[in-house]
């Protein structure tokens, strides 16, 4: 299928676009996303390589081919079915519905949440923001912060709260690469020091935070803390946030499968072929190793660190190399891998 642009002058097909990333500095950032990722980062504190992104202020751009320069929306606006597929474009319009990110946390991020749906709809206007993780790399006694470790009450939180005493309450879990959880609006949940995670979220960054470790930045201020518009939207019970699969060697294995995403890991030695319908785009993270992607004759190549918009249009092409992958469509795609 040939794409055309404003002025229906016939360009080439569609291929895999890639995006310049945007980089963000947090108090509790590092150099991984370097040393690890391959990033061009100048900063020693940047926390967050956002991958593919409609976030007003923080809208991707594309840095290869004929598309290079156009950022995300535009090439939605112009060509929403193709780019979306048809069952996204049927759900969501001409909106983008995720957010794909890299994280380094040289520290521990503050303890947050994020509110569902309705409650995003209703005081900012916006999508919730259900989110999971994949831990890429995790140093010796890393771990993170999901949920209680018991059910607990409004009233048994803010008493822990006012007494600076909030992490007795909360479900301390150590990681190792590899791991996978889902976080769902609600879950209190902090990402521990020593720790690189691929995300893959909602459209959203409304983020109450209830706890930063009593930390101060350059300036010797504090971050905002948002306690009074966390306390409705917290789920205050036990959650299971954690999920367990087994990887196959070139073999698709679901591990995350939500109303919003749908993930499945692929950990390849050699090539598979991947034939989908258009009803979705599909995202790769390339999380380790790296591979090419073999399309109307042409080959695209691609490292540790890279995030890869496939347009739903494409429904055919061949994978080869040693990598593991994050393969993400918001709808089901069936998708099939064939060795």
């Amino acid at each position: 299928m040939l794409i055309f642009d404003v002025s229906t002058k016939p360009m080439k097909p569609f291929y895999p676009l890639t995006f310049e990333p945007i980089f963000k500095e947090r108090i509790w950032g590092g150099t991984k996303l370097k040393d690890y990722l391959n990033k061009p980062i100048s900063s020693e504190i940047t926390g967050e390589s956002w991958e593919l992104s409609t976030v007003p202020e923080s809208i991707s751009v594309v840095n290869n081919g004929e598309l290079k320069g156009k950022n995300l929306n535009e090439l939605i606006d112009l060509y929403p079915k193709e780019i979306l597929g048809k069952e996204v474009f049927n759900q969501f319009g001409k909106q983008f519905p995720l957010l794909f990110k890299y994280l380094d946390a040289k520290t521990d991020l503050s303890i947050q949440l994020h509110p569902n749906d309705e409650l995003a709809k209703a005081r900012h206007n916006s999508f919730g923001k259900t989110e999971m993780w994949y831990v890429m790399q995790a140093d010796e006694n890393a771990r993170l912060i999901v949920g209680f470790k018991e059910n607990s009450s409004k009233e048994a939180y803010l008493q822990k709260l006012e007494s600076n005493d909030i992490l007795s309450l909360l479900n301390e879990i150590p990681v190792k690469k590899g791991d996978v959880f889902l976080l769902e609006t609600g879950t209190i949940h902090a990402i521990g020091a020593g720790i690189v995670i691929a995300e893959i979220q909602q459209t959203s960054d409304i983020t109450y935070r209830i706890y930063d470790w009593d930390r101060v930045d350059a300036n010797g201020n504090k971050r905002e803390l948002h306690t009074e518009l966390a306390i409705d939207a917290i789920n205050y019970k036990t959650t299971a946030a954690k999920k367990e699969y087994t990887a196959t060697e070139n073999k698709r294995t679901s591990i995350v499968d939500c109303p919003y995403f749908k993930t499945n890991i692929i950990p390849l030695n050699g090539e598979i072929s991947i034939n989908k319908n258009d009803d979705s785009f599909m995202v790769l993270m390339c999380t380790e190793g790296s591979f090419e992607m073999h399309l109307n004759d042409e080959k695209y190549m691609y490292q540790t660190g890279d995030t890869v918009l496939i347009p739903a249009v494409l429904t055919s092409f061949m994978l080869r190399g040693k990598t593991t992958l994050l393969e993400i469509t918001v709808l089901a795609t069936n998708a099939r891998i064939i060795t």
